[in-house]
Protein backbone atom coordinates (compact mmCIF):
# COMPACT_ATOMS: atom_id res chain seq x y z
CA UNK A 1 0.00 0.00 0.00
CA UNK A 2 1.54 3.37 -1.00
CA UNK A 3 2.25 6.04 1.81
CA UNK A 4 -0.28 8.76 2.49
CA UNK A 5 -0.06 12.10 0.96
CA UNK A 6 -0.78 15.12 2.21
CA UNK A 7 -4.26 16.30 0.62
CA UNK A 8 -5.25 19.73 -0.18
CA UNK A 9 -8.39 20.99 0.29
CA UNK A 10 -10.44 20.53 -3.00
CA UNK A 11 -8.73 16.95 -3.31
CA UNK A 12 -11.20 14.68 -4.14
CA UNK A 13 -10.41 12.42 -1.01
CA UNK A 14 -11.72 15.03 1.39
CA UNK A 15 -15.34 15.13 -0.24
CA UNK A 16 -18.42 14.96 2.15
CA UNK A 17 -19.69 11.75 3.77
CA UNK A 18 -22.94 10.69 5.75
CA UNK A 19 -22.20 7.37 6.05
CA UNK A 20 -21.35 6.76 10.21
CA UNK A 21 -19.22 3.96 8.67
CA UNK A 22 -16.87 5.91 6.90
CA UNK A 23 -15.65 7.69 10.06
CA UNK A 24 -15.59 4.33 11.87
CA UNK A 25 -12.77 3.47 8.95
CA UNK A 26 -10.89 6.20 9.75
CA UNK A 27 -10.61 5.52 13.37
CA UNK A 28 -9.88 1.63 13.04
CA UNK A 29 -7.20 2.90 10.11
CA UNK A 30 -5.60 5.54 12.72
CA UNK A 31 -2.08 5.39 13.06
CA UNK A 32 -1.19 5.81 16.54
CA UNK A 33 0.99 5.95 19.41
CA UNK A 34 0.47 3.14 21.58
CA UNK A 35 -1.00 5.41 24.24
CA UNK A 36 -3.85 6.11 22.26
CA UNK A 37 -5.25 2.34 21.51
CA UNK A 38 -7.25 2.36 24.55
CA UNK A 39 -9.22 5.19 22.91
CA UNK A 40 -9.82 3.45 19.47
CA UNK A 41 -11.23 0.70 21.16
CA UNK A 42 -13.61 2.94 23.18
CA UNK A 43 -14.49 5.26 19.94
CA UNK A 44 -15.44 2.20 17.67
CA UNK A 45 -17.59 0.88 20.87
CA UNK A 46 -19.75 4.35 21.04
CA UNK A 47 -19.96 4.33 17.11
CA UNK A 48 -21.02 0.75 17.02
CA UNK A 49 -23.97 1.57 19.96
CA UNK A 50 -24.55 5.00 18.76
CA UNK A 51 -26.27 5.48 14.75
CA UNK A 52 -25.50 9.82 15.50
CA UNK A 53 -22.51 9.39 16.65
CA UNK A 54 -21.59 12.37 14.08
CA UNK A 55 -24.42 14.63 15.52
CA UNK A 56 -24.74 17.05 18.63
CA UNK A 57 -27.84 15.43 19.32
CA UNK A 58 -25.79 12.89 20.58
CA UNK A 59 -26.32 13.72 24.07
CA UNK A 60 -24.18 11.40 25.46
CA UNK A 61 -20.58 12.32 23.04
CA UNK A 62 -20.22 12.85 19.48
CA UNK A 63 -17.36 12.49 16.97
CA UNK A 64 -15.16 15.65 16.61
CA UNK A 65 -12.25 15.93 13.94
CA UNK A 66 -9.41 18.17 15.32
CA UNK A 67 -5.83 18.82 13.70
CA UNK A 68 -2.12 19.12 14.74
CA UNK A 69 -0.95 22.32 12.79
CA UNK A 70 2.66 21.94 12.12
CA UNK A 71 4.89 24.62 10.45
CA UNK A 72 6.92 23.97 7.42
CA UNK A 73 9.95 23.10 9.44
CA UNK A 74 8.14 20.95 11.69
CA UNK A 75 9.59 22.26 15.01
CA UNK A 76 6.21 24.04 15.70
CA UNK A 77 2.52 23.40 16.25
CA UNK A 78 -0.54 26.40 16.07
CA UNK A 79 -2.57 25.90 19.91
CA UNK A 80 -5.17 28.36 20.84
CA UNK A 81 -6.72 29.16 24.08
CA UNK A 82 -10.17 27.98 23.66
CA UNK A 83 -12.89 30.71 24.86
CA UNK A 84 -15.39 28.84 26.21
CA UNK A 85 -13.48 25.73 27.47
CA UNK A 86 -10.74 28.10 28.93
CA UNK A 87 -8.08 25.74 28.04
CA UNK A 88 -5.06 25.76 25.40
CA UNK A 89 -5.57 22.96 22.47
CA UNK A 90 -5.53 22.03 19.02
CA UNK A 91 -7.41 23.12 16.31
CA UNK A 92 -10.80 20.80 16.33
CA UNK A 93 -14.09 20.67 16.23
CA UNK A 94 -18.14 18.98 15.58
CA UNK A 95 -18.47 16.84 11.86
CA UNK A 96 -21.83 18.13 12.38
CA UNK A 97 -22.89 15.22 9.71
CA UNK A 98 -19.67 14.87 7.71
CA UNK A 99 -18.23 11.38 8.48
CA UNK A 100 -14.90 12.51 6.52
CA UNK A 101 -13.15 13.16 9.25
CA UNK A 102 -10.12 14.62 7.92
CA UNK A 103 -12.09 16.38 5.74
CA UNK A 104 -13.57 17.83 9.40
CA UNK A 105 -9.95 18.24 10.88
CA UNK A 106 -8.39 20.64 7.72
CA UNK A 107 -11.84 22.72 7.21
CA UNK A 108 -11.38 23.42 11.39
CA UNK A 109 -8.21 24.42 11.21
CA UNK A 110 -8.59 26.49 8.39
CA UNK A 111 -11.46 28.65 10.12
CA UNK A 112 -9.73 28.34 13.47
CA UNK A 113 -6.12 29.77 12.34
CA UNK A 114 -7.25 31.60 9.24
CA UNK A 115 -4.16 30.41 7.10
CA UNK A 116 -4.78 29.10 3.83
CA UNK A 117 -3.15 26.52 1.73
CA UNK A 118 -3.06 23.91 4.86
CA UNK A 119 -3.25 20.44 4.01
CA UNK A 120 -3.96 17.01 5.46
CA UNK A 121 -2.67 13.67 6.33
CA UNK A 122 -5.49 11.89 5.57
CA UNK A 123 -4.63 9.30 8.21
CA UNK A 124 -5.26 9.69 11.66
CA UNK A 125 -2.20 10.56 14.39
CA UNK A 126 -3.66 10.06 16.97
CA UNK A 127 -7.43 9.86 18.91
CA UNK A 128 -8.95 11.19 22.26
CA UNK A 129 -11.77 10.21 24.23
CA UNK A 130 -12.37 13.40 27.10
CA UNK A 131 -15.28 14.64 28.96
CA UNK A 132 -16.31 18.57 27.94
CA UNK A 133 -18.49 20.62 29.65
CA UNK A 134 -19.30 24.16 28.14
CA UNK A 135 -21.07 27.14 29.84
CA UNK A 136 -24.13 26.35 27.82
CA UNK A 137 -23.89 23.13 27.51
CA UNK A 138 -23.97 19.92 29.76
CA UNK A 139 -21.14 17.79 30.40
CA UNK A 140 -20.75 14.92 27.31
CA UNK A 141 -17.84 13.32 25.54
CA UNK A 142 -16.15 13.93 22.90
CA UNK A 143 -14.69 11.79 20.69
CA UNK A 144 -11.83 13.28 18.87
CA UNK A 145 -9.74 12.37 15.79
CA UNK A 146 -6.95 14.05 14.95
CA UNK A 147 -5.08 14.59 11.97
CA UNK A 148 -1.67 16.37 11.15
CA UNK A 149 -1.74 19.17 8.87
CA UNK A 150 0.87 20.98 7.33
CA UNK A 151 1.16 24.56 6.86
CA UNK A 152 2.78 26.46 4.06
CA UNK A 153 6.18 28.61 4.94
CA UNK A 154 5.26 31.89 6.31
CA UNK A 155 1.54 30.90 7.75
CA UNK A 156 0.83 33.07 10.81
CA UNK A 157 -2.44 31.94 12.43
CA UNK A 158 -5.13 34.41 13.21
CA UNK A 159 -7.35 33.10 15.66
CA UNK A 160 -11.33 33.87 15.44
CA UNK A 161 -14.17 34.36 18.01
CA UNK A 162 -13.82 30.83 19.58
CA UNK A 163 -10.25 31.85 21.06
CA UNK A 164 -8.83 34.16 22.92
CA UNK A 165 -5.17 33.77 21.97
CA UNK A 166 -3.61 31.99 19.00
CA UNK A 167 -0.03 31.07 18.52
CA UNK A 168 2.81 28.95 17.36
CA UNK A 169 4.47 26.85 19.78
CA UNK A 170 7.57 24.82 19.93
CA UNK A 171 8.01 22.19 22.46
CA UNK A 172 9.63 24.48 24.97
CA UNK A 173 6.66 26.85 25.01
CA UNK A 174 4.15 24.18 25.47
CA UNK A 175 5.86 23.31 28.97
CA UNK A 176 3.87 26.74 30.50
CA UNK A 177 0.29 25.73 28.84
CA UNK A 178 -0.52 22.93 31.09
CA UNK A 179 -1.41 20.50 28.55
CA UNK A 180 -3.45 17.23 29.16
CA UNK A 181 -1.62 13.83 28.72
CA UNK A 182 -3.54 13.35 25.12
CA UNK A 183 -2.21 16.74 23.78
CA UNK A 184 1.47 15.34 24.56
CA UNK A 185 0.87 12.06 23.01
CA UNK A 186 -0.74 13.91 19.99
CA UNK A 187 2.36 16.48 19.76
CA UNK A 188 5.04 14.14 19.99
CA UNK A 189 3.54 11.52 17.71
CA UNK A 190 2.47 13.82 15.15
CA UNK A 191 5.43 15.38 14.95
CA UNK A 192 7.84 12.15 14.63
CA UNK A 193 5.21 11.55 11.63
CA UNK A 194 5.79 14.98 10.23
CA UNK A 195 9.92 14.29 10.19
CA UNK A 196 9.29 10.78 8.41
CA UNK A 197 6.63 12.49 5.92
CA UNK A 198 9.11 15.39 5.04
CA UNK A 199 12.09 13.09 4.66
CA UNK A 200 10.64 11.00 1.84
Amino acid sequence: MPAPHLLDADAPELRASDRLADARAAVAAADVDPGAEPHRRTILDFVDAHEDALHRSCRTGHLTGSALVVDADGRRVVVLHHRKLDRWLQPGGHCDGDANLAAVALREATEETGMQGLRVLPVAVDLDVHEVAPPDDGPHLHLDVRYLVHAPPGAQPAGNHESNDIRWASLDDLDGLDLDEGTWRMVRHGLARHQELMQR
